[in-house]
């Protein structure tokens, strides 16, 4: 199967609730895009496996959130954009990263991203956004969701995510998973679920196998999962050149002539999508002209 998308579920008693996304395809055009070396991928990946599945937490049409991972290692910071809609885009600093492999043969994301900060931004159309932060508490980026969601929103979670990479440095699996314990649920229910998140296949085996989001939540929770909502999940970015050109104009007079003086034309490249777009010299002094 090779649809990316994340659903919502429940269990019939109403004390957990879960998410599970598929993000393989989302992964694959992002690392096309910003050239991601292997544990770049892998960072990103899980950074925006996460993003799609907050996605359904949102309510409104147009809210959205914004994740900022903010490290003292040589990625540097890690930025996620994502709506209720299922539209997702991220970009790491640095993509060209190489390191060793860790300890366990595994590319060493925790190294890569180091130690600092996670940010959560919601923009539910309020006044004032959301915003959570908690440190970093290993650079894996599951872990430091788990203590997000169980700290800042206070919610005792699991979170689980991973990228499989291939030798070559291409995409092969990603996904994830979310579980939220809500106010019922008992200590043998809690005990359960910890130890079938312990007993299970790593999340990228069991996507690169054929297992499906709903799979996964059925192996870690049971046949009694109810999903609730699926939801098709893409990367999608908002730059366009007519935003560009807005962005552009808005600089001023001043800003534009220094623009021409010294290059002659205006370039500006899309963090999110890497798209370059460029405003020639005849434009620009044509909006110097408009202004004066």
């Amino acid at each position: 199967m090779s649809e990316d998308y994340a659903v919502r579920a429940t269990v019939r008693s109403g004390v957990l609730r879960a998410f599970a996304a598929r993000t393989t395809e989302l992964v694959k055009e992002l690392q096309r895009r910003h050239h991601t070396w292997p544990v770049a991928t892998a960072a990103l990946g899980r950074a925006v496996t996460v993003g799609a599945m907050m996605g359904l937490m949102l309510k409104g049409e147009r809210d959205r959130l914004t994740i900022q991972i903010k490290g003292n290692g040589p990625l540097g910071q890690i930025v996620v954009d994502a709506d209720s809609r299922g539209n997702v885009r991220g970009y790491v600093d640095n993509p060209a990263v190489d390191l060793p492999l860790n300890a366990r043969g595994k590319l060493d994301v925790a190294g890569a991203v180091g130690e600092g900060m996670l940010y959560i931004v919601k923009d539910l159309g309020l006044k004032e956004p959301y915003r959570g932060s908690v440190p970093l508490v290993s650079g894996e980026l599951g872990e430091d969701f788990t203590y997000y969601f169980t700290t800042s929103e206070q919610i005792p979670s699991a979170v689980g995510v991973g990228v499989l990479v291939d030798r070559d440095g291409s995409v092969l699996a990603s996904g994830g998973f979310i579980l939220q314990v809500l106010p019922g649920a008992d200590e043998e229910m809690i005990t359960q679920l910890e130890e079938r998140i312990a007993a299970m296949a790593s999340v990228t085996d069991r996507i690169q196998s054929g297992a499906t989001p709903e799979d996964l939540l059925r192996e870690v929770i049971g046949e009694e999962v109810q999903v609730l909502q699926r939801q098709p999940v893409a990367f999608d970015c908002s730059c366009s050149p007519e935003r560009i050109r807005s962005l552009l104009k808005s600089m001023g007079k001043e800003e534009i002539s220094d623009i021409l003086k010294s290059r002659g034309e205006a370039e500006v490249v899309c963090h999110f999508c890497n798209e370059r777009y460029v405003v020639e010299k005849a434009e620009l002094e044509e909006w110097l002209g408009e202004t004066e």
